[in-house]
């Protein structure tokens, strides 16, 4: 069964001064305010698509992960995973780094690199973002 998720994002005016809200539509969350300064410069109060797309990144990674290292024999305690999409104006998107640091009992550093790595390529968040460069920082708690 295939699931369909929707956002639905209502923008007012131009890009430089403009500003719009996003709303989660599929979880009902939401409203977060957007807008180019924002998305440009940096902001801790307005969201960015990079910082949606991120959330997406991290939570698809994670996952994936919790999924292989269940498959391998040593389902995880705990993962924590961040991404950090970095965007350019002027060129877009150009790169997410994955960081991640789990609590996994009985699986050695390698074990966990190489399984890390396996979810990464294999997370369909990962594999819609194909044109950009993934990186991953994976450590043992």
């Amino acid at each position: 069964m295939s699931v369909t998720s929707e956002a639905t994002t209502t923008w007012n005016g131009s890009l430089a001064e403009g500003s719009g809200e996003i709303a989660l539509e599929s979880s009902n969350q939401g409203p977060f305010a957007v807008n180019w300064k924002a998305r440009s410069e940096g902001s801790t109060s307005v969201t960015t698509p990079e910082e949606l797309l991120g959330a997406a990144h991290a939570s698809c990674f994670s996952m994936a992960l919790a999924h292989a290292l269940g498959e391998n024999g040593t389902p995880p305690e705990s993962i924590e995973t961040t991404a950090s999409v970095t965007f350019l104006p002027g060129t877009g998107i150009s790169g997410s780094h994955l960081n991640v640091r789990a609590s996994v009992p009985d699986i050695s550093a390698d074990d966990f690199a190489r399984i890390a790595e396996e979810a990464k390529a294999g997370c369909p968040v990962s594999a819609a973002l194909a044109g950009i460069d993934i990186t991953l920082e994976a450590t043992l708690a």
